[in-house]
């Protein structure tokens, strides 16, 4: 199989990598790619938002099986171009990717379905916010940007003055851009948040081994939202009654409602999950693998990815299973100085050959770019370093260890990664 891997993160990176290991497969292309894919498979130099140039690629290519991982491109249609010209590709319509191109369309969506989530309201202005603020809301509240901000529009306000700011900055002062056209508030939602996903082809569903993300930049879970800095996933995140409930409660009614609204949905859906008290409770849904969860799930996963996707888009996806070690994965985002906010590129990185060497260890790139033979900074995210093991405390330590040997100037990750769950 020739296999095209649509973007330049990290998660595509891990992605490449695994659907390589199948006997199936005899060349992986990834576009863009990044530093790290550019040693191991093609890189093809095609914006992943490019859809009509990734099409003319996969058919120019005879790309047998084509895979999205970010959200922009399936937002923007590529599924659609890529059904029209008969070329098969993992991922939702653009119609079904507004589960996570809106969050507003997702809070209805859920609402009119009786999908379990927190009490919301929406508002198109500041003034209509402040409204919101007049009325019966406890703190801390949540305020969310509508549209895709890449994780960085999320906001847990714990005042009225921190609400307001959080207000003035997406609709006063754009800094999300049209993303903040329309705005969600919700109620803030006590307990153990959860990462869970499934392969689906619109009715079957192969679940995906549940994981963790690390949301905020600094340890002790400070500082502000970003697209996550590290990840873990262990057999006893979630146990079987309660993944049974989450089956039955949330992904089942929401692909079947999907597909009764005319928009039935197929590829990865993600629902991040906060198990409270009451039960699981949807916090958002997105419509790819997350990352940095990716990098730590396909580290458990043992069955051949190329053949499952295969059978995903040939709507026969309940003729297989995914296999899933019992060990423990973890991973940890190295980060551009100021990440999530502004940075500087261009960094030389060093210590990958020595990381490469310890046991274990698989070192994911995102930001990074070759050039004159050095390895450079080329993003926001720059490396996943990741690791299984028997035990959550062995990976931890596998993983900052080998973080201790690669080094450039400003590098940011957290030191705390895993550190306050216990692996059984």
């Amino acid at each position: 199989m020739r296999i095209l891997v649509i973007g330049g993160g990290a998660r595509e990176h891990a992605i490449a990598w695994k659907i390589s290991q199948s006997t199936r497969v005899q060349k992986v292309f990834v576009a863009p790619g990044n530093g790290g894919t550019e040693q191991e498979f093609e890189n093809i130099p095609i914006a992943a938002t490019d859809v009509a140039s990734l099409a003319d690629f996969a058919e120019a290519q005879a790309v047998e099986l084509t895979v999205v991982g970010p959200e922009a491109p399936l937002v923007a249609g590529i599924a659609d171009e890529f059904s029209q010209r008969r070329l098969p590709l993992v991922g939702p319509s653009r119609q079904a990717a507004q589960l996570e191109g809106s969050k507003v369309f997702a809070k209805d969506f859920m609402a009119r379905n009786s999908i379990p989530t927190a009490r919301y309201a929406t508002m198109t202005s500041y003034a209509e916010g402040e409204k919101q603020l007049d009325a019966d809301w406890k703190f801390p509240v949540v305020v969310k940007a509508d549209g895709l901000a890449a994780g960085k529009g999320v906001f847990i306000c714990s005042s009225e003055k921190e609400a307001r700011a959080a207000l003035d900055l997406i609709c006063n002062q754009r800094k999300f851009g049209e993303a903040g056209n329309r705005v969600v508030m919700e109620e803030y939602l006590q307990g153990h948040e959860t990462s869970y996903m499934v392969f689906t082809d619109g009715r079957s569903v192969v679940p995906i081994a549940a994981s963790q993300d690390y949301k905020r930049a600094l340890d002790m879970d400070q500082g502000p939202n970003t697209g996550g800095m590290g990840a873990i996933s262990i057999p006893s995140l979630i146990s079987e009654p309660l993944e049974q409930r989450v089956l039955a409660e949330i992904i089942s009614p929401t692909l079947a409602a999907m597909e009764s609204e005319g928009a039935p949905f197929q590829g990865v859906l993600y629902a991040g999950l906060m198990l409270t008290a009451e039960g699981p409770k949807v916090l958002e849904f997105n419509v790819r693998l997350g990352d940095p969860e990716t990098e730590v799930v396909l580290l458990r996963f043992q069955s051949d990815l190329a053949q499952l996707l295969t059978c995903l888009i040939n709507k026969s996806l309940r003729t297989v299973q995914a296999g899933w070690s019992r060990q423990c994965a973890v991973c940890v985002v190295i980060a551009a100085q100021g990440y999530p906010g502004d940075y500087q590129s261009g960094r030389i990185i060093t210590g990958l050959e020595k990381s490469r060497e310890m046991n274990n260890i698989k070192v994911f790139h995102a930001g990074t770019r070759r050039h004159h033979n050095q390895l450079l900074t080329a993003g926001g995210r720059v490396l996943t370093v990741a690791a299984a093991s028997d035990t959550l405390e062995e990976a931890v330590g596998q993983v900052y260890e080998a973080i201790a040997v690669i080094h450039f100037d400003g590098m940011h990750y957290r030191s705390d990664i895993g550190a306050r769950i216990k692996s059984k």
